[in-house]
C-alpha cells in the first residue's frame, strides 16, 4: 500500500495547453470575419473605385438597332447563310454618340461572326455566349457607362 501512495501522480491535461489553441481559433474567426466585411462592403479589392457604375431606371435607357446582317458560309459547314439582327441597350444620354457609332458597332459584329467556326453556332448555349462577347466587345468600343445590353433579335442560320 505503501508504493501506490508514494507513487508520483500520473500525467494529466494541463489547464494552460488548450488557451493558446482557443485564443488562435477565437483570432482566425475575427480575422475571417473582418476580411468578409472589408470585401464585401468594397473597402478592399473592388474593381475600380474611381469609376462609377451608372445606374439606370427605366427610362434612362434606349436603343440603337443593328440591321440585318447576312453572312454567306461555306458550303462544308451545311448551312447557306447566317442571318443576323440586334439591339444595342444605351444609357439615354449617349444616345445620339452611339448612333454615330452605329457603323463600327455593325463592322464588329460582322467581322466577329465571320470569325465564328460554325459548329460553335449549333451548340445550345451559343446565343448565350455570342450575346456576352458581342457586348463585351461592344463596350470596348464605346467606352465605360455607354452600353448597357445587347440584344439578339434574329439569328437564322439557313
Amino acid at each position: 500500500m505503501s508504493e501506490i501512495a508514494d507513487a508520483p501522480d500520473a500525467p494529466g491535461p494541463k489547464k494552460g495547453r488548450m488557451l493558446p489553441l482557443l485564443l488562435g481559433l477565437v483570432g482566425a474567426a475575427l480575422l475571417g470575419g473582418g476580411a468578409f466585411y472589408a470585401v464585401y462592403s468594397g473597402l478592399v479589392l473592388s474593381p475600380n473605385p474611381k469609376v462609377q457604375r451608372a445606374e439606370y431606371s427605366p427610362q434612362d435607357f434606349d436603343f440603337v438597332p443593328i440591321e440585318v446582317i447576312t453572312i454567306s458560309l461555306p458550303p462544308q459547314s451545311g448551312a447557306r447563310f447566317l442571318r443576323f439582327a440586334g439591339q444595342i441597350e444605351v444609357a439615354e444620354t449617349s444616345h445620339s454618340d452611339m448612333m454615330r457609332m452605329q457603323p463600327r458597332f455593325i463592322d464588329l459584329i460582322n467581322t466577329y461572326l465571320h470569325a465564328v467556326d460554325i459548329d460553335d453556332l449549333r451548340q445550345p448555349a451559343a446565343l448565350i455566349r455570342l450575346r456576352a462577347q458581342v457586348l463585351r466587345r461592344l463596350q470596348m468600343i464605346a467606352g465605360e457607362g455607354h452600353i448597357r445590353d445587347f440584344l439578339i433579335t434574329e439569328f437564322i442560320l439557313d
